[in-house]
């Protein structure tokens, strides 16, 4: 992990508040920013968190930019500064007819191909707009936020983190995350105690990676954490872990195998051992039982000894041949082919299953389906005294698996929990909270495993 930027790193593209996730596939790469595009070749070899000025190029019918890197964030010019000179008092004798502006769409659209940097359109339009200087101080600011939010043109290149990637994810499509935002995936980490020493185990039906990133993310580089991380489908979902750029041998103790496949192969294993101790002591006591074979007397008849010893000779040339040629040589081309057709899912099945042996200190369920047969397939596998942390977005599926595992005595201290959050404005004379908030994030399932 470097931190300059290269081909090939996922990049977080941020706009003011907006930010894109977006990978750096190659340098003919460009990003679309709503109308805008814009061209990445020359953010290679940037340090991470450089702001740059998009550059427009002469194009017809498109907005294209290429980047210019910033050498102080000092140059982006303060448009309040610049441009509110006078206020008024109140908005009463505004009248919203549309008739404000004194410039037409095609003389704006003509600025802005002409003028070199926003701020110069957003002072034209504000010198032709004949309701500006009569707006309050606040009202002003507004406009003048709508306006640097249309016509902005600067970015910033940073890397990716679990924080900016949970708000991208979140902002796109909270169903694509299972409904796991921020507050609430900050919550999972807390309640399931990853750490950098331990197994752990997690099943989650669809978060693009993010779950398994974060976990990652809390056992860190160069420990002896291991996480598994089952799924239903065929192919794990592992966008964010990609974006996240963990180094080769973090990424290594993350194990993504299908829950059915790895539980298939570690009761099957189980089944094997078990079948080979019982035929141990079996093939033992056959062995004391074998009596030595009789030595085949000599021949009296030396002819008939060398004759025989000849004949003898011949065959046992040609078996050696056919043994040399044939049956030493099939075992070693069997054995090859085996080692040949030996997948990676399966190699990522072993791996998971000798972890599974040794046993998890957290157990974490992030699932679509009712959690509750999941919960029992994986709940002998935690050790006791250890986390047990289940989220779902409907509460009744919560209240029905508490239950039963109060019935079943498996868990203690079970607790259903909600986050609420809610995010407000500081700003000197209007702190309030935000107008629009998403009400809840889904709920909590916890508790602690009791010992068998």
């Amino acid at each position: 992990m470097t931190d300059k930027i290269k081909v090939g790193d996922y990049l977080i593209i941020q706009r003011q508040k907006y930010t894109k996730l977006q990978k750096f596939n190659n340098l003919n790469t460009t990003v679309n920013l709503g109308k805008d595009q814009i061209e990445l070749r020359l953010a290679e070899n940037h340090p991470y968190c450089t702001t740059f000025h998009l550059v427009p190029k002469q194009e017809r019918g498109r907005r294209l930019y290429t980047l210019d890197a910033l050498s102080t964030p000092s140059e982006i010019r303060n448009l309040k500064e610049l441009l509110i000179k006078e206020s008024g008092n109140d908005n009463r004798n505004i009248i919203d007819d549309r008739q404000s502006q004194a410039l037409s769409t095609e003389e704006i659209l003509k600025l802005r191909e002409e003028c070199e940097s926003s701020s110069e359109v957003i002072g034209k339009l504000v010198e032709n707009s004949k309701s500006f200087a009569t707006k309050t101080e606040y009202s002003q600011e507004k406009y003048l936020k709508r306006k640097e939010k249309k016509y902005f043109e600067y970015i910033t290149i940073r890397r990716p983190s679990i924080r900016l990637l949970t708000d991208i994810y979140w902002r796109l499509d909270p169903e694509k995350v299972l409904g796991v935002r921020f507050d609430t995936l900050s919550q999972i980490i807390s309640y399931s105690g990853v750490c950098s020493v331990g197994n752990y185990l997690l099943y989650e039906s669809g978060t693009n990676g993010l779950l398994p990133a974060a976990m990652l993310n809390s056992i860190g580089a160069e420990t002896g954490g291991k996480l598994v991380h089952l799924h239903p489908g065929n192919v794990a979902q592992k966008q964010a872990l990609f974006a996240m750029d963990y180094p080769t041998e973090q990424q290594a103790r993350c194990v993504s195998v299908n829950i059915y496949s790895v539980l298939r192969h570690f009761y099957q294993d189980r089944e094997a051992a078990k079948e080979n101790e019982a035929q141990e002591p079996v093939v033992a006591e056959a062995k004391e039982n074998e009596t030595p074979a009789p030595v085949v007397a000599k021949a009296e008849d030396s002819t008939d000894g060398k004759r025989a010893d000849e004949v003898n000779g011949t065959s046992k040339r040609k078996h050696e041949e056919t043994q040399d040629g044939t049956a030493e040589e099939e075992p070693e081309a069997k054995q090859l082919k085996v080692d040949k057709q030996k997948q990676a899912w399966e190699l990522e099945n072993e791996a998971a299953a000798s972890i599974m042996r040794e046993k998890f200190d957290s157990l974490v369920i992030v699932a679509k389906e009712h959690p509750y047969s999941i919960l029992k397939a994986l709940l002998p596998f935690v050790k006791p005294s250890r986390p047990v942390v289940i989220f779902s977005t409907c509460r009744e599926i919560l209240t029905e698996s508490y239950v039963d595992m109060k019935a079943e005595a498996s868990v203690t201290y079970l607790r259903v929990t909600s986050n609420w959050m809610r995010q407000y404005q500081i700003l000197p004379n209007r702190t309030h909270p935000d107008v629009t908030m998403s009400g809840s994030s889904g709920y909590l399932l916890t508790g602690y495993t009791i010992g068998n």
